[in-house]
């Protein structure tokens, strides 16, 4: 029997896409947010909407006192009030959530992005028999050149699928099975932002994900091939030059963003 209740549809592939949201936000929503200084995957701040115990910061909930997963998340008024429609759209889903936060990246390479690729620690202290945690995806600023890099195996290009993020994007991963970055390229220098939160497998979940056209497998994005040799050959020399810095690698310890 497995340990979790999980999603099938998921089972293929770890992730899903889903269909664009099309209503019209405020990008004060996430401009006018509080954000933490906490890096993930390169150059980023959060803006917490949701955290452990309702306080503007990011930290895993197993860090607190009590310590719990990463679920019964506590919405922070302050935030919520800037961006409420951001709120509204997750709640909308009916799923228990725990972190609930706006990423801001700033523009990168490939190579950075193969580089600081990682897998999320989502299920750390989760009660057997309940939801096994995702990562759900939501694109708020249009980047249509930028890319969701997911890999099954960190190590084999073979298995990676890129996906283009334009506004709107909506992506739910098993972020704790696929190894993911972001590759952001803005010809501008302007940061990427996006809603990422943790939701809980279940009925709710799976009901919302049916609602929105769910594809298990799309086409990745074009990559020019000097380029992903390039961009393979760096991350390589750079983790490997990490791995010898620490004595163990650390791609192999998960996150705790």
């Amino acid at each position: 029997m497995p340990r979790h209740l999980t999603l099938p549809i998921l089972e293929e592939t770890g992730y899903v896409v889903l269909d664009s949201y099309q209503q019209p936000i405020d990008p004060a929503e996430w401009k006018d947010l509080e954000y933490v200084d906490w890096k993930s995957s390169g150059d980023t701040r959060f803006a917490p909407l949701a955290s452990a115990y309702g306080q503007i910061e990011c930290n895993g909930f197993w860090h607190f006192d009590p310590p719990k997963a990463d679920k019964d998340g506590v919405w922070i008024d302050s935030q919520t009030a800037i961006a409420p429609t951001l709120t509204r759209r997750v709640q909308e889903i009916g799923a228990n959530v725990g972190r609930c936060r706006i990423i801001e990246l700033q523009p990168n390479s490939y190579a950075d992005a193969l580089y600081n690729s990682h897998l999320d620690d989502n299920n750390r202290l989760n009660p057997e028999g309940e939801g096994w945690v995702l990562r759900l995806f939501m694109q708020l600023t249009h980047n249509p050149d930028s890319v969701m890099i997911l890999r099954e195996d960190i190590n084999d290009p073979s298995t990676e699928t890129r996906i283009s993020l334009p506004a709107g994007a909506q992506l739910l991963v098993d972020s704790e099975r696929m190894w993911h970055s972001v590759w952001h390229q803005d010809s501008a220098g302007e940061a990427r932002h996006c809603l990422i939160t943790s939701v809980e497998s279940g009925p709710a979940l799976e009901k919302w994900v049916f609602e929105n056209s769910p594809r298990t497998k799309v086409e990745s994005a074009f990559l020019d091939q000097g380029e992903a040799f390039r961009g393979e050959t760096i991350a390589q020399e750079r983790r490997s030059a990490r791995t010898a810095y620490y004595g163990y690698d650390p791609t192999m310890v998960m996150s705790e963003a």
